[in-house]
């Protein structure tokens, strides 16, 4: 299980959301974006960039239409398209969206939710018997159990309830992962959750100091779960934690009184501010299990600057010896707001633009590009004498 699966180091995210918004709107950023239409020019248009590997994601809102009941003509679509380009395809089982008779606090949703894996790895090995196949189950569980629990962005729009709603949350997906192993062994699980770094503000109390520490610590609950660390009633387990997924953007480190962002771009820095290879570095060592970076990005003007940031942090994560397997563009296209669909976030490798009666068109962010192919080539720079798989993972070689 020590291999790294991943065709390529450098992976490309599509923004999948079915969740319902701030406004009990049902998304689809999969439709939004054009990108079930436009699959084979997405695909195509990452070999410029020696991109083999992407994060997609099933919908399970549409999926499962009637509890049991499963509809998988558009991820048979997908997966067909994915072996035509020569793609890989990380999937995932929710991603932010639930049928509409589901919240995580029902008493069916951890049952149905390990049908629903049961029944994914099932089809998928009837259409892809000898493929890898990597799966996360659900994404960034912390960060939808404060959206749906605390602040009342999603279902079940509830305040004062994100550590049940996380308990929720996990224990599905330990079933989950059961049910897939019961059907096949083989499939790896890359779990995706939030890394930050919350720190206390100047000057501050005792309680303060105390305070921001369990805010920062709370970061590890959802793999502590998943590993037995803690609530072992939920069958946790170390077997569990496989490939370890952490999303890290440009605002995930704040003061823990005031919610204020530390700058990654201010100079100086704030003195509390920490590189990400430090952050990333801390959660290796923790779990002692390989680590991917599955999502990151930066809006508008600064994507050149933020993907050279992290190429300079993979760099030394990578001298240091961390097994660092992947890193995810996230989003390589650009996508709305899930509560303002007219308000994107110009955050792709690729843009888009509207014209009336016509899918909209994919145009490259052409500074962002340059960085990002300074980037790969600097990564490959710096591990030394890297040999020649490392290097086609890295970006070095094509095949």
């Amino acid at each position: 299980m020590n291999k790294n699966p991943f065709r390529s180091f450098w992976m490309a995210g599509y923004e999948c959301t079915d969740q319902l918004n701030y406004y009990g709107n049902r998304v689809d950023l999969l439709k939004e974006t054009a990108h079930l239409e436009l699959i084979d020019e997405d695909y195509q248009n990452l070999s410029q960039f020696n991109i083999k590997t992407v994060r997609e994601g099933i919908q399970w809102s549409h999926v499962e239409k009637k509890p049991y009941e499963y509809d998988w003509t558009t991820v048979a679509m997908m997966v067909e398209k994915g072996k035509a380009n020569g793609i890989q395809q990380v999937w995932d089982i929710c991603h932010f969206g639930f049928p509409a008779d589901l919240t995580p606090n029902h008493p069916h949703f951890a049952p149905r939710f390990a049908a629903l894996c049961r029944a994914f790895v099932q089809f998928y090995r009837s259409v892809s018997p000898d493929n890898v196949l990597i799966v996360t189950p659900i994404n960034e569980v912390g960060f939808i159990s404060w959206l749906g629990g605390e602040v009342r962005g999603t279902t079940p729009y509830a305040v004062n309830q994100g550590w049940d709603l996380k308990y929720a949350l996990v224990r599905a997906y330990i079933d989950g992962i059961v049910a897939m192993r019961e059907v096949d062994p083989s499939v790896r699980i890359m779990t995706t959750e939030p890394l930050i770094q919350v720190v206390p503000p100047f000057n501050a109390t005792e309680e303060e100091l105390l305070a921001a520490k369990a805010l920062h610590e709370n970061q590890y609950q959802v793999l502590d779960i998943l590993s037995g660390k803690i609530c072992p009633e939920l069958g946790g387990s170390t077997n569990y934690l496989d490939i370890l997924g952490f999303n890290y953007y440009y605002n995930n480190q704040w003061v823990s009184t005031t919610h204020d962002y530390l700058k990654w771009i201010d100079e100086p820095r704030d003195s509390r501010f920490r590189p990400f290879s430090s952050l990333l570095t801390e959660a290796y060592q923790r779990y002692q299990r390989p680590v991917v970076l599955s999502e990151t990005s930066h809006p508008k003007e600064d994507r050149p600057k933020w993907i050279k940031y992290i190429a300079d942090e993979t760099a030394i994560l990578l001298q240091n010896n961390i097994p660092l397997w992947g890193i995810c563009i996230y989003p390589i296209i650009d996508r709305p707001d899930w509560d303002h669909l007219t308000i994107w976030h110009q955050a792709g490798l690729w843009d888009l633009e509207f014209y009336p009666n016509e899918l909209p068109k994919r145009v490259l962010h052409q500074e962002y590009a340059a960085a990002f192919l300074a980037g790969q080539a600097q990564i490959v720079a710096a591990v030394a004498d890297p040999g020649y798989e490392v290097s086609q993972r890295l970006g070095l070689v094509k095949d």
